[in-house]
């Protein structure tokens, strides 16, 4: 077998294996054998880049290169569904579908409701080639890059070349809605309890024991086009996971899973995508000479084909059947690994669907049932205060304990001095508790009737609670903070986890609880306190060398992060991964920055006035500037890498080049850099000064009427390409 033979070969494997791992939960091969395979395939994909392939299974990890949304077209309009949230609207739906269907038996799909984001995802050839969000239900995003990052979504069906090189594929692809039920697939009992966890892997074959085509034979043959929809969804155990990350790093926590999954697939970066493992349930297909009549039968196909299909999903066919599956799940649903929020039902027949057809926003023959929110009422004991990183002061309610969906709670955070105020709470109130998203537990409304005589209401903190500074609220911001950030010891700790935090330093030999320990023994009362730590110090007895030598290690390998994350690692209040990232890039170094003023910060995309004064506050801190250059001296990237800084010419110096619009040959960031290296300027925003608008598609009317008005030029991205003489 030459080289590329192998090439085609591993892909298949390794496809197989993901199917099984990411669909099935049932694993058919070690971590480490899976990890050999894949380096085998990436080794050869780079001797062999004339066989690239956008789905081969190395491009899971997807990419750093910011990409910009084109919109498509559906060919099948995405509309949304009817709601109802009582049984009463159920009975009418069915009786409605009956009279539509002039008194003729049909049979319904039950199935879960995931609460994602919709997606729609091509097929040709068996090849995904296509996904697109749902958008406004004619247009969406094409967001197919970051969709070949999710794992249970095939990048080519299963055993398509067994379908297409059989005689009898033909015959199998005729199918009708009733020839497989005596097969038990639609037999399955939805009332028993369903096992979510990955069950015991069986004994491990060799690769080539693995026959794609093992469970499939009987399986009609997928069409040459089609098109599948589901939603994309964030797990549970990934958004708690996420949240930790971004609570722990003072960044606003994702609501719920839904908000999670919907930012994370809009991300411009398809490597962040696939670092957030998304998951993905299809639930409806389209196209023609689909395999059967019934939309049942047709996800059973699609189930064999790869794709992964709920197996919360059953036919019935009288009203009493669909309110028990409703009753079932309402309580079944909190044990999903992810986000349900409620149940869908569907006329089986594709038939008497095209019948029944469509209102003007929805089909007549679907509707979505929606669960109502577990809410519970309790006593509001007391009102704490936690102090972040940044300062930033969380009320948190103490409650009397209750079991809400599944849980134990006795805590909610309270978001704010004007949230308190919006409900009048007071110490005693008999609140109302939901989980928002499921997961977060929230206060939604109080008792007013249950409020005791003598309730004092809660009188939001003027101090610290921690170091007794008075606080101070920031114009445009709902929290308070407390300002003493060099002697709080909370934001002590906090800006340290913060600057070794992942994103930031990396400093993995470290965690919370040691930082508190080293800050408990006076070993660091700053984050430059860490590079100054000799392991003897913190070997205890002598019988912690090897672990203190590795910290040490850690520290000093966190030297070679280059600059960005240096200057989102320092803490700084109100500046992200992003803001770093674009500061640094705009002032090259940090002595640029700290010199910087309001108006110079401003220019910089993304940085408004309350930042720009934060930043300024900062380094106007003479405690902080000390810090500065004791990191300074311990040797971390204080400018851009050589890589960045390097000019590659002077044709663009003295140009200040606003970039709008999505471009076809590059990026926005690459043209960014590009500018940059050629000694041009980026402005975000257009002034008299502009020099010409870089303009692609879909240009923003508000920057092309204000461009027009003060008569500054728009050149395409050609036309820059070519005057410019730039690659």
């Amino acid at each position: 077998m030459d080289e590329k033979e192998r090439i085609i070969q591993l892909r298949k494997e390794l496809h197989e294996h993901n199917y099984r791992y990411y669909v099935l939960n049932q694993p058919t091969i070690g971590d480490q054998d899976f990890d050999f395979l894949m380096h085998e395939l990436q080794d050869l994909e780079a001797k062999h880049p004339e066989m690239a392939d956008s789905n081969s299974p190395t491009q899971r990890v997807g990419s750093d290169l910011n990409a910009e949304f084109r919109q498509v077209e559906h060919k099948y309009p995405m509309l949304s569904l009817a709601n109802t949230y009582n049984e009463q609207d159920v009975s009418d739906w069915y009786e409605s579908v009956r009279r539509g269907l002039g008194g003729e038996d049909f049979e319904v799909c039950c199935e879960m409701k995931y609460d994602g984001l919709s997606i729609s995802l091509t097929y040709v050839d068996g090849r995904l080639t296509q996904a697109v969000t749902r958008g406004d239900g004619i247009h969406g995003d094409d967001v197919t890059a970051n969709v070949r990052t999710i794992r249970s979504i095939p990048l080519e069906i299963r055993g398509y070349e067994f379908y297409r090189g059989s005689e009898s594929a033909g015959a199998r692809g005729s199918v009708s809605s009733g020839e497989r039920g005596s097969e038990g697939a639609g037999e399955r009992d939805y009332t028993l309890p369903l096992n979510y966890s990955r069950p015991p892997a069986p004994p491990l074959p060799r690769t080539s024991d693995i026959s794609p085509t093992s469970d499939i034979s009987r399986t009609p043959a997928p069409p040459k086009e089609f098109e599948i929809r589901g939603e994309i969804l964030m797990p549970w155990a990934v958004f708690e996971r996420l949240n930790k990350e971004r609570e722990a790093a003072e960044e606003p926590l994702f609501a719920n899973p839904r908000n999670a999954a919907s930012g994370t697939l809009k991300s411009q970066k398809s490597s962040l995508v696939a670092s957030r493992q998304l998951d993905a349930y299809l639930y409806y297909l389209l196209g023609e000479q689909l395999p059967a009549d019934g939309h049942y039968e047709n996800l059973e196909a699609a189930r064999q084909w790869g794709f992964k299909i709920s197996e919360g999903m059953k036919k019935v066919k009288t009203l009493q059947e669909i309110y028990d599956f409703i009753n079932y799940w309402d309580t079944a649903r909190k044990s999903l690994p992810v986000a349900t929020d409620g149940i869908v039902l569907k006329v089986n027949s594709l038939r008497q669907q095209r019948a029944l057809g469509f209102t003007a926003k929805s089909p007549r023959w679907a509707i979505a049932y929606k669960f109502k929110a577990e809410r519970v009422c309790t006593r509001l004991n007391e009102v704490t205060y936690q102090v972040g990183r940044t300062g930033a002061i969380t009320p948190v309610a103490n409650m009397d304990p209750i079991q809400l969906a599944g849980t134990t709670v006795r805590r909610a955070t309270l978001n704010n001095e004007d949230f308190i105020k919006s409900f009048d709470l007071h110490i005693g109130d008999y609140v109302y508790v939901e989980k928002g998203g499921e997961i977060i537990p929230k206060i939604v409304g109080v008792d007013i009737a249950q409020r005791p005589i003598i309730a004092q209401p809660v009188e939001f903190i003027k101090r610290c609670p921690e170091c007794g500074t008075p606080l101070v609220r920031y114009e445009g911001e709902a929290a308070w903070y407390c300002p003493n950030d060099t002697g709080c010891p909370p934001q002590i700790k906090g800006r340290i986890e913060h600057f070794i935090a992942r994103r930031a330093m990396n400093i993995d030999s470290l965690g919370p609880e040691t930082v508190d320990d080293y800050y408990r023994q006076g070993l660091v009362s700053n984050v430059a306190d860490l590079y100054e730590i000799e392991v003897q110090q913190i070997n205890g007895d002598g019988s912690r060398t090897k672990s203190a030598q590795k910290i040490v290690n850690g520290i000093a390998a966190s030297k070679q992060v280059p600059f960005e994350r240096v200057v989102f690692a320092l803490g700084i209040r109100f500046v992200g991964e992003t803001s770093a990232r674009l500061l640094a890039r705009h002032f090259k170094n940090i002595d640029a920055l700290m010199s910087a003023g309001l108006e110079e910060l401003q220019e910089v995309e993304g940085i408004g006035e309350v930042m720009a004064k934060s930043i300024i506050g900062y380094f106007h801190n003479e405690d902080n500037r000390k810090i500065i250059e004791r990191l300074r001296r311990h040797g971390l990237q204080m400018q851009l890498s050589s890589s960045l800084l390097s000019p590659l010419s002077s044709k663009l110096e003295g140009l200040s080049i606003v970039i709008s619009g999505v471009f076809a040959h590059h990026s926005r960031d690459e043209y960014k850099a590009m500018i940059e290296q050629n000694g041009g300027k980026n402005v975000g925003s257009i002034s008299s000064k502009t020099s010409f608008i870089l303009a692609g598609d879909n240009m923003g009317p508000s920057k092309m009427q204000k461009a027009e008005k003060l008569g500054i030029q728009i050149m395409s991205e050609d036309e820059f390409l070519e005057k410019y003489e730039l690659q």
